[in-house]
Protein backbone atom coordinates (compact mmCIF):
# COMPACT_ATOMS: atom_id res chain seq x y z
CA UNK A 1 0.00 0.00 0.00
CA UNK A 2 1.10 3.53 -0.83
CA UNK A 3 -0.64 7.08 0.20
CA UNK A 4 -2.10 9.05 -2.54
CA UNK A 5 -0.72 12.45 -2.63
CA UNK A 6 -4.75 13.98 -3.70
CA UNK A 7 -7.63 12.04 -1.97
CA UNK A 8 -5.80 9.70 0.45
CA UNK A 9 -6.78 6.32 -1.52
CA UNK A 10 -4.73 4.16 -3.40
CA UNK A 11 -5.52 0.82 -5.72
CA UNK A 12 -2.73 -1.39 -6.84
CA UNK A 13 -1.37 -1.02 -10.28
CA UNK A 14 -3.05 -2.59 -13.21
CA UNK A 15 -5.10 -2.57 -16.60
CA UNK A 16 -7.57 0.19 -15.66
CA UNK A 17 -4.93 2.55 -14.16
CA UNK A 18 -5.79 5.88 -13.30
CA UNK A 19 -9.70 4.62 -13.49
CA UNK A 20 -9.54 1.98 -10.80
CA UNK A 21 -7.77 5.25 -8.23
CA UNK A 22 -10.42 7.22 -9.11
CA UNK A 23 -12.93 4.48 -8.56
CA UNK A 24 -11.58 3.53 -5.12
CA UNK A 25 -11.69 7.39 -4.09
CA UNK A 26 -15.06 8.11 -4.98
CA UNK A 27 -16.09 5.04 -3.07
CA UNK A 28 -14.09 5.33 0.11
CA UNK A 29 -15.47 8.97 0.03
CA UNK A 30 -18.75 7.89 -0.21
CA UNK A 31 -19.13 5.83 2.80
CA UNK A 32 -21.46 6.56 5.35
CA UNK A 33 -18.75 5.08 7.56
CA UNK A 34 -15.17 6.59 8.56
CA UNK A 35 -12.80 4.66 7.20
CA UNK A 36 -8.77 4.52 7.31
CA UNK A 37 -5.83 1.62 6.28
CA UNK A 38 -2.78 1.11 7.94
CA UNK A 39 0.25 -1.18 5.92
CA UNK A 40 2.12 -3.77 7.44
CA UNK A 41 4.17 -1.58 9.26
CA UNK A 42 1.12 0.75 10.31
CA UNK A 43 1.44 3.73 8.04
CA UNK A 44 -1.74 5.62 7.33
CA UNK A 45 -2.62 5.17 3.50
CA UNK A 46 -5.87 5.53 3.49
CA UNK A 47 -8.37 8.00 5.08
CA UNK A 48 -11.77 8.73 3.46
CA UNK A 49 -14.14 12.34 3.93
CA UNK A 50 -15.95 10.32 6.94
CA UNK A 51 -13.26 9.82 8.66
CA UNK A 52 -12.18 13.59 8.21
CA UNK A 53 -16.01 15.05 9.57
CA UNK A 54 -15.64 12.86 12.48
CA UNK A 55 -12.11 13.65 13.56
CA UNK A 56 -11.07 16.84 11.71
CA UNK A 57 -7.93 16.03 9.79
CA UNK A 58 -8.46 15.72 6.41
CA UNK A 59 -6.67 13.00 4.04
CA UNK A 60 -3.90 15.16 3.61
CA UNK A 61 -2.97 15.80 6.90
CA UNK A 62 -3.58 11.98 8.09
CA UNK A 63 -2.10 10.26 4.94
CA UNK A 64 1.66 8.76 5.49
CA UNK A 65 1.57 9.14 9.17
CA UNK A 66 2.96 6.91 11.42
CA UNK A 67 -0.10 5.35 13.34
CA UNK A 68 -2.71 7.79 15.57
CA UNK A 69 0.55 9.05 18.15
CA UNK A 70 1.30 12.76 18.49
CA UNK A 71 -2.16 13.97 16.68
CA UNK A 72 -5.41 11.77 16.78
CA UNK A 73 -4.38 10.04 19.97
CA UNK A 74 -3.40 10.71 23.62
CA UNK A 75 0.59 9.79 23.65
CA UNK A 76 0.15 7.72 26.75
CA UNK A 77 -2.30 5.80 24.73
CA UNK A 78 -0.88 5.65 21.53
CA UNK A 79 0.64 2.45 22.15
CA UNK A 80 -1.93 0.53 23.09
CA UNK A 81 -4.04 2.08 20.31
CA UNK A 82 -1.36 0.99 17.54
CA UNK A 83 -0.82 -2.51 19.17
CA UNK A 84 -4.59 -3.15 19.34
CA UNK A 85 -4.94 -1.85 15.64
CA UNK A 86 -2.37 -4.13 14.32
CA UNK A 87 -2.74 -7.48 16.90
CA UNK A 88 -5.86 -8.29 13.71
CA UNK A 89 -2.93 -9.16 11.08
CA UNK A 90 -1.82 -12.22 12.76
CA UNK A 91 -5.55 -13.35 13.94
CA UNK A 92 -8.83 -13.93 11.58
CA UNK A 93 -11.27 -12.33 11.13
CA UNK A 94 -12.79 -9.23 12.32
CA UNK A 95 -12.14 -7.30 15.64
CA UNK A 96 -14.08 -4.79 17.64
CA UNK A 97 -12.45 -2.49 19.65
CA UNK A 98 -13.21 1.32 21.15
CA UNK A 99 -10.95 4.09 21.33
CA UNK A 100 -10.87 7.91 22.81
CA UNK A 101 -9.73 9.63 19.34
CA UNK A 102 -8.52 13.06 19.53
CA UNK A 103 -10.24 15.75 16.79
CA UNK A 104 -8.38 18.50 15.17
CA UNK A 105 -9.73 20.42 17.68
CA UNK A 106 -8.37 18.88 20.41
CA UNK A 107 -11.65 17.66 22.15
CA UNK A 108 -12.32 13.64 22.75
CA UNK A 109 -14.50 11.52 20.64
CA UNK A 110 -15.09 7.92 21.76
CA UNK A 111 -15.12 5.62 18.33
CA UNK A 112 -16.07 1.83 17.90
CA UNK A 113 -13.94 0.32 15.68
CA UNK A 114 -14.30 -2.54 13.20
CA UNK A 115 -10.80 -3.93 12.22
CA UNK A 116 -9.25 -6.89 9.72
CA UNK A 117 -6.34 -7.69 8.22
CA UNK A 118 -5.77 -6.89 4.42
CA UNK A 119 -3.48 -10.14 2.67
CA UNK A 120 -1.38 -9.58 -0.38
CA UNK A 121 -1.12 -11.42 -3.67
CA UNK A 122 1.22 -13.97 -2.25
CA UNK A 123 -1.48 -14.38 0.79
CA UNK A 124 0.78 -12.50 3.43
CA UNK A 125 -0.39 -9.69 6.19
CA UNK A 126 0.14 -6.64 3.67
CA UNK A 127 -1.63 -4.35 6.58
CA UNK A 128 -4.98 -3.28 8.48
CA UNK A 129 -8.33 -1.41 7.26
CA UNK A 130 -10.44 0.34 9.91
CA UNK A 131 -13.90 1.27 9.73
CA UNK A 132 -15.34 3.22 13.13
CA UNK A 133 -18.13 5.66 13.87
CA UNK A 134 -18.90 7.41 16.72
CA UNK A 135 -19.93 5.28 19.69
CA UNK A 136 -23.50 7.10 20.30
CA UNK A 137 -24.34 7.24 16.49
CA UNK A 138 -23.25 3.15 16.15
CA UNK A 139 -25.50 2.71 19.71
CA UNK A 140 -28.34 4.90 17.75
CA UNK A 141 -28.24 2.25 14.98
CA UNK A 142 -28.08 -1.03 16.99
CA UNK A 143 -31.36 0.89 19.05
CA UNK A 144 -33.11 1.19 15.81
CA UNK A 145 -32.30 -2.52 14.86
CA UNK A 146 -32.99 -3.53 17.95
CA UNK A 147 -36.20 -1.87 18.15
CA UNK A 148 -37.36 -2.88 14.59
CA UNK A 149 -36.42 -6.80 15.92
CA UNK A 150 -38.56 -6.21 18.70
CA UNK A 151 -41.55 -4.94 16.89
CA UNK A 152 -41.26 -7.61 14.32
CA UNK A 153 -40.98 -10.30 17.48
CA UNK A 154 -43.88 -10.76 19.91
CA UNK A 155 -44.35 -6.86 20.22
CA UNK A 156 -47.94 -6.09 22.02
CA UNK A 157 -49.09 -3.95 19.25
CA UNK A 158 -49.72 -5.51 15.52
CA UNK A 159 -47.31 -4.21 13.36
CA UNK A 160 -47.76 -4.46 9.54
CA UNK A 161 -44.95 -2.85 6.69
CA UNK A 162 -47.27 -2.29 3.94
CA UNK A 163 -46.16 -1.59 0.21
CA UNK A 164 -47.29 1.30 -2.20
CA UNK A 165 -49.83 -1.07 -3.36
CA UNK A 166 -50.74 -1.50 -0.18
CA UNK A 167 -49.70 -4.98 0.42
CA UNK A 168 -48.41 -6.36 3.67
CA UNK A 169 -44.63 -7.00 2.91
CA UNK A 170 -44.19 -7.81 6.67
CA UNK A 171 -45.91 -8.75 9.43
CA UNK A 172 -45.36 -9.71 13.59
CA UNK A 173 -46.61 -11.92 15.04
CA UNK A 174 -49.83 -9.99 17.20
CA UNK A 175 -50.57 -9.27 13.45
CA UNK A 176 -50.25 -12.31 12.00
CA UNK A 177 -52.85 -13.70 14.90
CA UNK A 178 -55.02 -10.42 14.43
CA UNK A 179 -55.63 -11.29 10.77
CA UNK A 180 -56.42 -14.86 11.22
CA UNK A 181 -53.06 -16.70 9.62
CA UNK A 182 -49.38 -17.44 10.24
CA UNK A 183 -46.92 -14.70 9.32
CA UNK A 184 -46.44 -15.36 5.93
CA UNK A 185 -49.86 -16.21 4.82
CA UNK A 186 -50.86 -12.16 3.95
CA UNK A 187 -48.19 -11.38 2.78
CA UNK A 188 -48.48 -9.89 -1.11
CA UNK A 189 -52.05 -10.49 -0.71
CA UNK A 190 -54.75 -7.62 -1.21
CA UNK A 191 -56.17 -6.37 2.47
CA UNK A 192 -59.42 -7.36 0.64
CA UNK A 193 -58.73 -10.68 0.82
CA UNK A 194 -58.53 -10.74 4.31
CA UNK A 195 -60.86 -8.28 5.60
CA UNK A 196 -64.37 -8.65 4.55
CA UNK A 197 -66.18 -5.51 5.92
CA UNK A 198 -63.69 -1.92 6.64
CA UNK A 199 -61.27 -2.39 4.01
CA UNK A 200 -62.32 0.67 2.38
CA UNK A 201 -61.50 2.60 5.58
CA UNK A 202 -58.07 1.03 5.96
CA UNK A 203 -56.80 1.19 2.73
CA UNK A 204 -58.24 4.96 2.37
CA UNK A 205 -56.06 5.94 5.70
CA UNK A 206 -53.10 3.91 3.99
CA UNK A 207 -53.73 5.99 0.52
CA UNK A 208 -53.89 8.91 2.42
CA UNK A 209 -50.53 7.94 4.35
CA UNK A 210 -48.76 7.86 1.52
CA UNK A 211 -50.32 11.19 0.00
CA UNK A 212 -50.08 13.41 2.64
CA UNK A 213 -47.82 12.08 5.88
CA UNK A 214 -48.93 10.68 9.06
CA UNK A 215 -52.30 11.69 10.72
CA UNK A 216 -52.07 13.41 14.22
CA UNK A 217 -53.98 10.80 16.13
CA UNK A 218 -54.30 7.13 16.17
CA UNK A 219 -57.71 5.82 14.39
CA UNK A 220 -60.24 3.55 16.04
CA UNK A 221 -60.97 1.34 12.40
CA UNK A 222 -63.70 -1.52 12.84
CA UNK A 223 -63.18 -4.45 10.35
CA UNK A 224 -65.05 -7.67 10.28
CA UNK A 225 -62.51 -10.30 9.18
CA UNK A 226 -63.16 -13.38 7.00
CA UNK A 227 -61.92 -16.84 9.69
CA UNK A 228 -62.25 -20.20 9.81
CA UNK A 229 -64.71 -20.04 12.69
CA UNK A 230 -66.49 -17.14 9.94
CA UNK A 231 -66.62 -13.77 9.92
CA UNK A 232 -65.24 -11.63 13.04
CA UNK A 233 -65.93 -8.10 14.10
CA UNK A 234 -63.03 -6.17 15.53
CA UNK A 235 -61.93 -2.67 16.30
CA UNK A 236 -58.28 -1.93 15.54
CA UNK A 237 -56.86 1.26 17.09
CA UNK A 238 -54.05 1.75 14.62
CA UNK A 239 -51.45 4.63 14.35
CA UNK A 240 -49.49 4.76 10.79
CA UNK A 241 -46.22 6.09 9.37
CA UNK A 242 -45.01 7.31 5.94
CA UNK A 243 -42.18 5.10 5.20
CA UNK A 244 -39.19 6.71 3.02
CA UNK A 245 -35.60 5.76 1.78
CA UNK A 246 -32.97 7.12 3.78
CA UNK A 247 -30.48 6.79 0.84
CA UNK A 248 -32.22 8.73 -1.34
CA UNK A 249 -31.87 12.80 -2.04
CA UNK A 250 -35.73 13.21 -2.21
CA UNK A 251 -38.07 11.25 0.30
CA UNK A 252 -39.19 8.20 -1.90
CA UNK A 253 -42.31 6.23 -0.27
CA UNK A 254 -41.45 3.08 0.10
CA UNK A 255 -44.68 2.49 2.14
CA UNK A 256 -46.43 2.76 5.21
CA UNK A 257 -45.72 1.33 8.98
CA UNK A 258 -49.15 0.28 10.30
CA UNK A 259 -49.14 0.10 14.40
CA UNK A 260 -52.57 -1.24 15.62
CA UNK A 261 -54.04 -2.74 18.91
CA UNK A 262 -57.25 -4.61 18.91
CA UNK A 263 -59.65 -2.92 21.31
CA UNK A 264 -62.72 -5.10 20.44
CA UNK A 265 -63.92 -6.12 24.11
CA UNK A 266 -62.64 -2.41 25.29
CA UNK A 267 -65.41 -0.78 22.84
CA UNK A 268 -68.04 -3.18 23.12
CA UNK A 269 -67.89 -2.33 27.04
CA UNK A 270 -67.87 1.25 26.29
CA UNK A 271 -70.62 1.05 23.88
CA UNK A 272 -72.76 -1.48 26.44
CA UNK A 273 -72.11 1.52 29.24
CA UNK A 274 -73.64 3.87 27.00
CA UNK A 275 -76.36 1.80 26.30
CA UNK A 276 -77.24 1.02 29.37
CA UNK A 277 -76.97 4.63 30.46
CA UNK A 278 -79.31 5.57 27.80
CA UNK A 279 -81.59 2.80 28.68
CA UNK A 280 -81.90 3.68 32.17
CA UNK A 281 -82.20 7.77 31.62
CA UNK A 282 -85.06 6.14 29.16
CA UNK A 283 -86.46 4.65 31.66
CA UNK A 284 -86.27 7.69 34.12
CA UNK A 285 -88.04 9.60 31.78
CA UNK A 286 -91.08 7.84 30.95
CA UNK A 287 -91.88 7.26 34.64
CA UNK A 288 -91.86 10.85 35.12
CA UNK A 289 -93.92 11.42 32.11
CA UNK A 290 -96.55 8.27 32.65
CA UNK A 291 -96.89 9.65 36.50
CA UNK A 292 -98.49 12.54 34.64
CA UNK A 293 -100.84 10.87 33.04
CA UNK A 294 -104.28 10.61 34.03
CA UNK A 295 -105.46 7.53 32.37
CA UNK A 296 -103.45 4.38 33.26
CA UNK A 297 -103.60 3.37 29.45
CA UNK A 298 -102.02 6.40 28.17
CA UNK A 299 -99.36 5.62 30.79
CA UNK A 300 -98.30 2.60 29.45
CA UNK A 301 -98.02 3.72 25.90
CA UNK A 302 -96.34 6.48 27.00
CA UNK A 303 -93.81 4.60 28.95
CA UNK A 304 -93.42 2.17 25.00
CA UNK A 305 -93.29 5.60 23.33
CA UNK A 306 -89.80 6.02 25.73
CA UNK A 307 -89.05 2.69 24.85
CA UNK A 308 -88.68 2.32 21.50
CA UNK A 309 -86.27 5.17 20.78
CA UNK A 310 -82.78 3.64 19.80
CA UNK A 311 -83.83 -0.04 20.68
CA UNK A 312 -86.99 -1.02 18.30
CA UNK A 313 -88.93 0.46 15.26
CA UNK A 314 -91.92 -1.21 16.48
CA UNK A 315 -94.33 -2.67 18.91
CA UNK A 316 -97.55 -3.66 19.65
CA UNK A 317 -99.53 -4.42 22.85
CA UNK A 318 -101.79 -8.11 23.04
CA UNK A 319 -103.90 -8.06 26.50
CA UNK A 320 -105.43 -11.31 27.52
CA UNK A 321 -109.14 -10.42 27.07
CA UNK A 322 -110.95 -12.94 29.44
CA UNK A 323 -108.43 -13.51 32.97
CA UNK A 324 -109.87 -16.54 34.49
CA UNK A 325 -109.99 -18.48 31.13
CA UNK A 326 -106.63 -17.10 29.65
CA UNK A 327 -107.61 -18.27 26.85
CA UNK A 328 -108.02 -15.16 24.16
CA UNK A 329 -105.10 -12.26 23.02
CA UNK A 330 -106.66 -8.89 21.44
CA UNK A 331 -104.79 -6.15 20.10
CA UNK A 332 -105.21 -3.58 22.92
CA UNK A 333 -102.46 -0.86 21.32
CA UNK A 334 -99.92 -0.52 18.58
CA UNK A 335 -97.13 1.72 16.66
CA UNK A 336 -98.21 2.66 12.76
CA UNK A 337 -97.13 -0.53 10.46
CA UNK A 338 -96.36 1.59 7.67
CA UNK A 339 -94.51 4.43 9.50
CA UNK A 340 -93.01 5.63 12.31
CA UNK A 341 -95.14 6.87 15.12
CA UNK A 342 -96.49 7.05 18.62
CA UNK A 343 -97.63 3.84 20.27
CA UNK A 344 -101.49 4.18 20.18
CA UNK A 345 -104.63 2.24 21.44
CA UNK A 346 -106.25 0.25 18.89
CA UNK A 347 -108.96 2.41 16.85
CA UNK A 348 -112.27 1.31 17.72
CA UNK A 349 -111.23 -0.77 20.45
CA UNK A 350 -109.36 -4.11 20.97
CA UNK A 351 -109.34 -6.14 18.21
CA UNK A 352 -108.62 -10.35 18.27
CA UNK A 353 -105.61 -11.64 16.67
CA UNK A 354 -105.62 -15.22 15.81
CA UNK A 355 -102.38 -16.31 16.43
CA UNK A 356 -101.50 -19.65 15.03
CA UNK A 357 -100.68 -22.11 17.66
CA UNK A 358 -96.61 -22.08 18.55
CA UNK A 359 -96.72 -17.94 17.68
CA UNK A 360 -93.99 -16.13 19.56
CA UNK A 361 -96.39 -13.87 21.49
CA UNK A 362 -98.29 -17.05 22.39
CA UNK A 363 -95.36 -18.74 23.47
CA UNK A 364 -94.25 -16.34 26.14
CA UNK A 365 -97.68 -16.55 27.33
CA UNK A 366 -97.34 -19.95 28.30
CA UNK A 367 -93.81 -20.12 29.26
CA UNK A 368 -94.62 -16.82 31.24
CA UNK A 369 -90.84 -15.61 29.84
CA UNK A 370 -89.28 -13.88 27.05
CA UNK A 371 -88.97 -14.88 23.58
CA UNK A 372 -86.74 -14.28 20.72
CA UNK A 373 -87.38 -14.81 16.68
CA UNK A 374 -86.40 -13.68 13.68
CA UNK A 375 -87.27 -14.43 10.02
CA UNK A 376 -85.87 -17.13 8.10
CA UNK A 377 -83.55 -16.26 5.72
CA UNK A 378 -85.41 -15.13 2.26
CA UNK A 379 -88.41 -15.54 3.72
CA UNK A 380 -88.94 -11.68 3.21
CA UNK A 381 -92.12 -9.64 3.98
CA UNK A 382 -94.59 -12.78 4.16
CA UNK A 383 -93.12 -13.91 7.43
CA UNK A 384 -94.10 -10.90 9.03
CA UNK A 385 -97.66 -10.65 7.85
CA UNK A 386 -97.73 -14.12 8.42
CA UNK A 387 -97.09 -13.25 12.09
CA UNK A 388 -99.54 -9.98 11.87
CA UNK A 389 -96.72 -8.14 12.24
CA UNK A 390 -95.87 -5.05 10.45
CA UNK A 391 -94.06 -6.01 6.92
CA UNK A 392 -90.58 -4.88 7.37
CA UNK A 393 -90.64 -6.77 10.69
CA UNK A 394 -87.40 -9.03 11.11
CA UNK A 395 -86.72 -9.40 14.47
CA UNK A 396 -88.86 -10.01 17.14
CA UNK A 397 -88.90 -10.14 21.02
CA UNK A 398 -92.05 -10.95 23.05
CA UNK A 399 -91.81 -10.47 26.78
CA UNK A 400 -94.79 -11.39 29.11
CA UNK A 401 -97.24 -8.44 30.96
CA UNK A 402 -97.45 -9.83 34.53
CA UNK A 403 -98.62 -8.15 37.56
CA UNK A 404 -99.69 -9.36 41.15
CA UNK A 405 -98.78 -12.89 40.30
CA UNK A 406 -101.07 -12.87 37.12
CA UNK A 407 -100.49 -13.24 33.20
CA UNK A 408 -102.33 -9.91 31.87
CA UNK A 409 -100.66 -10.06 27.86
CA UNK A 410 -97.84 -9.84 25.96
CA UNK A 411 -95.68 -6.50 24.59
CA UNK A 412 -93.83 -7.28 21.33
CA UNK A 413 -91.17 -5.13 20.17
CA UNK A 414 -89.53 -5.35 16.39
CA UNK A 415 -86.96 -4.74 14.42
CA UNK A 416 -86.64 -4.24 10.34
CA UNK A 417 -83.61 -5.52 8.83
CA UNK A 418 -81.22 -2.81 9.49
CA UNK A 419 -81.05 -3.27 12.99
CA UNK A 420 -79.19 -6.53 14.28
CA UNK A 421 -81.31 -9.20 16.02
CA UNK A 422 -82.51 -9.27 20.07
CA UNK A 423 -79.78 -10.27 22.51
CA UNK A 424 -79.79 -10.55 25.96
CA UNK A 425 -79.38 -7.92 27.08
CA UNK A 426 -82.06 -6.72 24.83
CA UNK A 427 -84.40 -9.23 27.05
CA UNK A 428 -83.70 -7.67 29.85
CA UNK A 429 -84.60 -4.15 28.79
CA UNK A 430 -87.74 -5.33 27.58
CA UNK A 431 -88.70 -6.69 30.70
CA UNK A 432 -87.83 -3.77 32.71
CA UNK A 433 -90.31 -1.85 30.27
CA UNK A 434 -92.84 -4.57 30.57
CA UNK A 435 -93.20 -4.64 34.09
CA UNK A 436 -94.17 -0.91 34.09
CA UNK A 437 -96.73 -1.59 31.07
CA UNK A 438 -97.98 -4.23 33.13
CA UNK A 439 -98.76 -2.17 36.29
CA UNK A 440 -100.35 0.86 34.53
CA UNK A 441 -102.74 -1.84 32.53
CA UNK A 442 -103.40 -3.54 36.07
CA UNK A 443 -104.51 -0.22 36.99
CA UNK A 444 -106.45 0.53 34.03
CA UNK A 445 -108.31 -2.94 34.59
CA UNK A 446 -108.64 -2.25 38.36
CA UNK A 447 -110.14 1.10 37.35
CA UNK A 448 -112.58 0.50 34.31
CA UNK A 449 -114.30 -2.60 36.59
CA UNK A 450 -114.89 -6.14 36.78
CA UNK A 451 -116.33 -6.44 33.48
CA UNK A 452 -112.95 -5.20 31.75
Amino acid sequence: MSPSSSSGTTVPGGPSGLEGAELLAALLDGMDAALCAFDAHGTITHWNREAERVLGWTAAEAVGRHGFAGWAVRSADAEDVQGRLLAVMDAPGRQVHEFALLRKDGGRVLVRTQSSRVRSEDGKPAGVYCAFSEVHAQIDLERSIALSEALFEDASWGVVLVDVDLRPTMVNAYAARALGGGRTAPLGRPLGELIVQGVEDLEGALQHVLAEGAPSAPAELWVTLRTAEGDRRRCWRSGFLRLASPLAHEPVPLGVGWLFRDVTAAKLAEQDADRMRFRANQLHRAARQASECEDPMEAATTSLDYALAGFADHVVVDLLADLAAGERLVRAAATPSDAPGPCLPVSGGPLPVRYAPGHPAVQAVERTGSVRVAAPAGAGAAWAVEQQWPGDSVHALCAVLRSRGRTLGVVTFLRAANRSAFERPDVMYAESVAVRVASAVDLARLTAGPEA
